[in-house]
């Protein structure tokens, strides 16, 4: 297969998902490393093949351009930042933010909260007083996120053991570590931290980026939109989707969402946190242990820390790519994955929630779009 042929592969990968009425618009995109896996690591960096990447935009067609809202597929991000920050695992949260102390999070380390893992409630809708038309009192949300205690963790985080509490995903834990990471190197939000610390270094931070940081850099979109939201005026188009991250940071990021990006940018992120695993290129330049613990399994489930795995059936990530696989759905319609073994990663972008957060037909073609991206990636191989 050509490179050509491949990207033809992907925008039909993308086209299938507007077609058969997932999304108004899609991008697909796979790579994969030169050479026949296992690579075992090495001191200089192994190139990748990035063959298969387009976009589809109904009424425009081939838009490769187009800006995605990644929401949770910033949670990866959000996690190599920490790691990239240079902040130890076991940093108790209330060291790094000011409004978990006194709360039940303030000596829980941070590792857990990326991992879901420290005993918070999914959710809170932090974002109440702009559906009323008042303010929120930012560090006053962060305060009651850190409080948000589930009742099966209520007991002394003093005795915790490594693991911590029974994972339960959490968007209120991303929104706190993010927090957390932005004040530990002085940025304005975690969206900030993730430009300065993850996409800059990338070369990616005009593909990447909150609203206002590719503002900043003079672009702007084109954004695929997503829901038609009355209390914020219609439908959300270049500003984030998600509604605590809109109330804590507004056209910035927080720590779960906020980060807007191409099919291109979220491959080369992929690629690069496999290379970092390997020991090579701009995250492998602590070693190869450094990103080692965020995707190591951990006990209670699939979740790991700023990832997830793959579950044993039915997993979203389709059946071609292999049992260490790991990656990350955002609730917008994207997805990224990324499979060591095979040294292939495969991302799928959509805006499925436009119109409403109740169009749900990703669900059954998002696997079948990683196992065709996967395939494709096979065949880019071997030519």
């Amino acid at each position: 297969m050509s490179g050509a042929e491949a990207i033809d592969a992907a925008a039909h990968v993308a086209r299938g998902i507007e077609e058969r009425g997932a999304a108004p618009a899609a991008a697909a995109g796979c790579a994969c490393r030169v050479g026949s896996p296992p690579l075992p690591p090495t001191p200089t960096d192994t190139p990748w093949s990035v063959g298969a990447m387009s976009a589809w935009v109904r009424d425009v067609g081939d838009k490769t351009s187009l800006y995605f809202d990644l929401a949770s597929v910033t949670k990866p991000m959000t996690a190599v930042a920490a790691v990239r920050a240079g902040i130890e695992p076991s940093t108790p949260l209330g060291a790094l933010l000011d409004e978990a102390r006194g709360t039940a999070s303030e000596g829980i380390p941070l590792e857990l909260f990326l991992a879901h893992r420290a005993g918070l409630a999914g959710h809170r809708a932090l974002y109440a007083p702009l559906v009323r038309g008042e303010r929120v009192d930012v560090p006053a949300a962060l305060h009651e996120a850190a409080g948000a205690r589930r009742e099966d963790a209520l007991g002394d985080a003093r005795l915790l053991g490594a693991a911590g509490f029974e994972p339960v995903y959490s968007d209120l834990g991303y929104a706190l570590a993010g927090e957390a990471i932005a004040r530990a190197i002085g940025a304005r939000d975690a969206g900030e931290a993730i430009g300065r610390l993850v996409l800059e270094p990338l070369g990616i931070a005009d593909q990447a980026g909150t609203i206002r940081d590719l503002a900043v850099r003079g672009i702007a979109g084109p954004f695929a939109p997503t829901e038609d939201v009355p209390w914020r005026g219609g439908l959300v188009s270049g500003a984030v989707h998600d509604e605590n991250a809109w109330a804590l940071t507004g056209l910035g990021g927080s720590g779960h969402a906020g980060i807007f990006g191409t099919i291109a940018a979220v491959l080369t992120f992929g690629t690069a946190v496999l290379d970092g695993l390997a020991g090579r290129g701009v995250f492998g330049d602590r070693g190869p242990d450094s990103l080692a613990w965020l995707v190591r399994p951990r006990p209670g489930g699939t979740l790991r820390a700023g990832f997830d795995g793959k579950s044993e059936e039915g997993s979203s990530a389709g059946v071609r790519l292999g049992p260490n696989a790991f990656g990350h759905l955002g609730f917008t319609g994207t997805s990224l994955w990324l499979d060591p073994d095979a040294a292939i990663v495969v991302a799928l972008l959509t805006n499925r929630v436009c119109p409403s957060r109740e169009h749900r037909a990703i669900r059954e073609e998002r696997p079948h779009a990683h196992d065709s991206l996967f395939d494709r990636a096979v065949l880019l191989r071997k030519t």
